[in-house]
């Protein structure tokens, strides 16, 4: 097992119901200039989970970003999205689809359940075909990267490893390395983000080497675990750990439990917050303000794909 010192739990963040794009409920688990300076490089959260087709059905018609990355991670029903040069493709259950907006762009993400005779209902979570459910994080981008070229990835269940360790844990590394295993995914250096879904049975232990002056967030799916200095961690909340000290340790006692954990280097600069558009100055959200009225805030029609 690796040794360390082992990070603490520093804020608890509850989060709060909302309604965002077209009429789509959600619970924003973090995502303000308030919160910012504890959850950098990490903008904002948003949980989803419903089988009620009215909280998700009109979804997030067209709109911009600009400066940030977009990472959505599906667990229930399916995302089509379409951006303003004309790539289209669907999430499913699994799936992840890490984008960068760079320089900008446009796009929609309409929310759906997912049919009984699609072949990759057998991903879903529930097993309920109007349940839409997943997760959409925001990442900062650095302030001498935020107009390039945009890039999308996308990674299937299937192409996401799945470690099961020694003390009870099963890991599907989205990005960053647990044990031998590293995510697929080609991100930025300078954040070096971590994003991992754990699944853990009840009497367990998960620890992983995380590295000091990171940012580790822990989000509870379902169950209570404990950390190793015995804080206890419900579903709902997010657990933002101490930045000192390099080690995550996380224990369960009489029931599974799953939980989300992200890290990343935090960037420490002035952020200009615009809706989804996140610069480094008032002047360069003006900018961008000008770029959508001129009709230029696409500056790059070519975006990359990973």
């Amino acid at each position: 097992m690796v040794s360390g010192k082992v990070k603490f739990v520093q804020y608890d963040i509850t989060g709060r119901t909302t309604m965002d794009g077209a009429g789509v409920r959600l619970r924003r688990i973090f995502g303000s200039q308030r919160t910012v300076s504890i959850t950098d490089p990490f903008l904002l959260m948003d949980s989803f989970g419903s089988d009620n087709p009215a909280d998700y059905i009109n979804g997030f018609p067209w709109h911009p970003h600009r400066g940030i990355e977009t990472v959505t991670y599906q667990l229930d029903g399916r995302t089509d999205h379409e951006d303003s040069v004309g790539n289209k493709g669907t999430i499913y259950p699994g799936d992840v689809q890490w984008m960068t907006a760079g320089s900008g762009i446009f796009h929609q993400e309409m929310p759906h359940g997912l049919e009984r005779r699609n072949p990759r209902f057998q991903d879903s979570l529930t097993g309920n075909p109007d349940s839409v459910t997943g997760f959409q994080l925001w990442i900062n981008i650095p302030a001498d990267e935020k107009m390039k070229k945009p890039v999308y990835r996308g990674v299937t269940k299937k192409e996401i490893p799945v470690v099961k360790d020694d003390y009870g844990s099963t890991v599907r590394v989205i990005a960053g390395k647990y044990l031998d295993a590293e995510g697929t995914l080609q991100l930025n250096r300078r954040i070096d983000p971590k994003y991992f879904d754990v699944s853990m049975q009840k009497e367990s232990r998960f620890v992983n080497y995380i590295g000091e002056g990171y940012t580790t967030i822990v989000f509870l799916i379902s169950g209570k675990a404990y950390t190793e200095v015995d804080a206890e961690l419900v579903p709902g909340h997010a657990y933002i750990l101490s930045r000192e000290n390099d080690m995550v340790s996380i224990e369960t006692d009489e029931e599974p439990v799953r939980f989300i954990m992200i890290a990343g280097r935090p960037l420490n600069e002035e952020i200009a917050w615009y809706g989804p558009i996140v610069m480094n100055t008032q002047e360069q959200i003006e900018e961008a303000l000008l770029d959508l009225q001129r009709g230029t805030f696409v500056r790059d029609r070519e975006p990359v794909f990973l």
